[in-house]
């Protein structure tokens, strides 16, 4: 009798197996979405602006939100150039006013949105000790509260058509704490929580949530990266872990997996083998990797004396970067629009990188 019941217990567990294996091959189906209406925050350059790319080569309508004016007008005629119907809102993303606005403006264009990819972010490199509190709160606003805020701001007409997709772009430092990175870090772990947590909520609403989870990528965004300490120091070693193919992934290639990613409803895509790896070894070996990481910080440059003042990335330069080292990074700042803005980079990087 007890033999009977486990068999039939294991048949019964076999079934539930294959039903949910099927539904989620039914599940991961790629969806069309040509003719929906995406939009970008921080989509006028780099991996933003990659991403609005090929969403518009897969039919979506795509709104763009930024805060720099001229950012916005570049890449608005790319996208243009590429048969895109296009709408670019300028908008500070630390502002709740100015979000609502935006969604609304968006909402009005195009009459509905059905994908938000929250993307903007800003990135700030240095050692604890020449962090302040208001760059913490300043990154936070960005970061975590900007992606919040506008996903509840869509979330109401989602939630009355019963479907939409929502992607947070978060970090494997939202993962692992990574060195010289806490103000970043702590955005991007907030942002991966509530993305988990979302997507657990919304689950039975028809709306899906995609976490992704990016290694280092070549979009050239450490020249509009922001340095504090030792600055020229800090900007050669951030610059040349995104500058080399053995650390960092193509970052077409990775707005083609996102895109993917949210089209399949995936829960959450971790990009580069790096991060995989290094995700996989943090889970098994905490402790090691917490000692590890330790190791890494103090192989970092030290910030004594240094002060508190900011400088971004595109006013620096070093022997080894912008250099031959770095001619991917440099590459992909001029093609994925890092100098459009307003910020000019100094006339030393200028001349290496060929803008001079």
């Amino acid at each position: 009798m007890v033999g009977r019941n486990g068999r039939k217990m294991a048949g019964w567990a076999l079934a539930g197996a294959a039903a949910f294996a099927a539904l989620r091959a039914l599940r991961r189906r790629p969806a069309d979405i040509a003719g929906e209406v995406a939009l970008v925050t921080g989509g006028s350059r780099g991996l933003g602006l990659l991403i609005a790319r090929e969403l518009a080569r897969q039919g979506c309508r795509v709104a763009l939100c930024a805060r720099d004016v001229r950012e916005l007008d570049a890449a608005r005629a790319d996208l243009e150039g590429r048969g895109a119907a296009v709408l670019a809102v300028p908008c500070d993303l630390a502002d709740p006013t100015a979000i609502e606005a935006m969604v609304a403006g968006v909402t009005d264009h195009f009459g509905r949105i059905d994908v938000v990819v929250n993307n903007a972010g800003i990135i700030q490199v240095g050692p604890l000790e020449t962090m302040t509190v208001e760059d913490f709160e300043r990154i936070m606003a960005v970061n975590f509260w900007g992606a919040l805020r506008t996903t509840l701001a869509v979330l109401p007409q989602m939630r009355a058509r019963r479907s939409g997709r929502i992607v947070n772009i978060t970090s494997i430092g939202g993962r692992i704490a990574i060195p010289h990175l806490l103000p970043y870090d702590c955005s991007k772990f907030a942002l991966r929580g509530f993305s988990e947590g979302l997507r657990a909520e919304l689950a039975d609403e028809g709306i899906t949530v995609t976490t992704i989870v990016p290694g280092l990528m070549r979009t050239g965004s450490p020249v509009n990266a922001f340095f504090k300490g030792r600055q020229t120091a800090e900007f050669t070693w951030f610059s040349l872990g995104d500058a080399l193919p053995l650390t960092s992934m193509g970052a077409a290639r990775a707005a083609r997996r996102i895109v993917e990613a949210m089209r399949r409803g995936e829960a959450e895509v971790t990009l580069t083998w790096q991060a995989r790896l290094a995700g996989l070894l943090h889970d098994l070996f905490p402790g090691a990797t917490a000692d590890l990481l330790g190791v890494v910080d103090r192989l970092l440059p030290r910030g004594d004396g240094a002060g508190t003042s900011t400088r971004r990335g595109m006013e620096l330069a070093s022997p080894l970067s912008p250099s031959p080292l770095t001619t991917l990074m440099n590459r992909a700042a001029r093609e994925y629009h890092q100098f459009a803005g307003t910020a000019e980079p100094s006339p030393e990087h200028a001349r290496r990188i060929g803008l001079a």
